[in-house]
């Protein structure tokens, strides 16, 4: 293999020295000259060390996010013009109110990451109990607003707000609360500590929701509270008996409901129904298979111009593949990949309960929201009414989103290996180096000791 000595020459390595091709550079000798096998493994060292840094979940929430929201815009954009202006609006209406979504967004995301993790603990109670009374609110006659057949909307004037989309938020905060609470005092391993008040606080939340018929928002909580007993460590035999509680529920939920009916019997569709159903889950079909490998172009989407309803909110992601073709969807998917994985590294990476179920919680979140939204749009599941989180049109899910990856971030500094990491960078930065060579040096109140005078012959 180029790049190695052989045995006892001058190139070969010491004993117990790592491997030459494991950390090097892409641009040195060694590498250049290496056969093609000894590059995919100098690459995949490389990759596997970059990966077990413990900054690295940290900058992959981080970078993903950003990349999340920067499409997302430039979608949302494309996507809504023919309705704004159909509407009789400038075609950058809603792209306008989504970017001062997402800019508060940011806001809500650096304040969340800034502070410690005991701050989040301080104000678990009180989002839980604001978000219980805006919930309540909303179910008020003449006070909810009504929105594609759903009352889940307080009218702020200036703004409509979802109060479910910050109920994910608060559950995330109180059950990791409650559970590392419990975790310390010892008492998850009983069914009773283990499930009261967990389970009564979430079907709470959940009744709430469901007062205004919002049954997508009601599944990603309920996966969010599977999540939670998974990660308790829930006997399996809970889990069934759980499970086959949400399924008698959910089926008793969609069977009296005659649009829940449809939208389930749309799954797989391929031809559109004389009596026009299943009309926006073929066409979401449609705008894939337009797209192609490459797509349409940017802003050449033709589903958008009435075909496809909803195409800059729920389906988001149709409009993506038609216009950015199969490599924009896969790398939508791959950004949502580096999400979960980086949140599953800051649960699996502390030892801190509260870290580690909020944390999953989130991640839950996110993923589940995101799985329930992509196969929605390509009829592998009912559609449910959830938008795509960092990516669709929505002030509300924009703002509970970007309120949970700062959680996220705030919690993946908060890991030991990230402290240390921290320490050691603001220890070591250039940039305090050379501050500390302009500021002067601060005085002391200790003087020297006097020297003694030479006595002379």
């Amino acid at each position: 293999m180029a790049g190695q000595g052989r045995a006892g020459g001058p190139g070969a390595p010491e004993k117990g020295a790592a491997h030459p091709l494991r950390l090097i550079s892409a641009t040195t000798t060694a590498y250049k000259s290496a056969g093609p096998l000894a590059r995919v493994q100098a690459f995949r060292a490389r990759l596997r060390y970059t990966l077990d840094r413990p900054l690295t979940p940290y900058y992959l929430i981080l970078g993903s996010v950003l990349l999340l929201v920067v499409l997302g815009l430039v979608m949302v954009f494309s996507a809504s013009q023919i309705l704004a202006l159909g509407q009789h609006r400038s075609a950058q209406f809603y792209f306008l109110k989504q970017l001062v979504a997402a800019m508060l967004g940011a806001v809500m995301l650096i304040g969340f990451a800034s502070v410690p993790v005991a701050v989040l603990r301080v104000i678990v109670y009180p989002v839980l109990l604001a978000v219980i009374g805006a919930l309540a609110l909303v179910a008020v006659p003449g006070v909810g607003v009504e929105v594609n057949g759903n009352r889940n909307w307080l009218d702020l004037g200036f703004f409509q707000f979802q109060p479910s989309e910050f109920a994910k938020l608060a559950l995330v905060l109180w059950a990791a609360d409650l559970l590392a609470r419990k975790q310390r005092n010892g008492t998850l391993d009983q069914w009773k500590h283990l499930l009261v008040p967990l389970v009564p606080g979430a079907l709470l939340l959940l009744a709430l929701i469901m007062l205004g018929g919002d049954m997508g928002t009601s599944m990603i909580l309920v996966a969010m509270l599977f999540g939670l007993l998974w990660m308790v460590g829930a006997p399996l035999r809970l889990f069934v008996a759980t499970v086959g509680v949400a399924v008698v529920v959910c089926t008793a939920l969609v069977v009296t409901v005659p649009h829940r009916a449809e939208r389930l019997s749309c799954i797989g569709v391929t031809k559109l129904d004389p009596n026009g159903a299943c009309f926006q889950a073929l066409h979401g079909v449609y705008s894939f298979a337009l797209g192609g490998p490459w797509g349409s172009g940017l802003g050449a989407g033709v589903e958008k111009w009435g075909q496809l309803p909803e195409a800059h909110t729920d389906f988001i992601f149709a409009a993506t593949g038609e216009e950015l073709g199969l490599v924009g969807t896969l790398s939508v998917i791959g950004l949502f990949a580096a999400l979960g994985y980086a949140g599953i590294r800051v649960a699996i990476g502390t030892k801190d309960p509260f870290v580690r179920y909020a944390a999953g919680a989130v991640t839950t979140w996110i993923m589940a929201q995101a799985v329930v939204n992509l196969g929605s749009a390509l009829g592998l599941l009912p559609i449910a009414g959830v938008p795509l989180p960092l990516f669709s049109y929505g002030g509300s899910a924009m703002l509970s989103a970007m309120s949970a990856i700062g959680v996220l971030l705030c919690l993946a500094r908060s890991t030991p290996g990230a402290k240390a990491a921290l320490a050691a960078r603001s220890k070591n930065s250039r940039f305090r180096k050379r501050l500390v060579r302009v500021l002067p040096r601060r005085r002391t109140t200790a003087r020297p000791a006097p020297v003694p005078a030479r006595r002379e012959r």
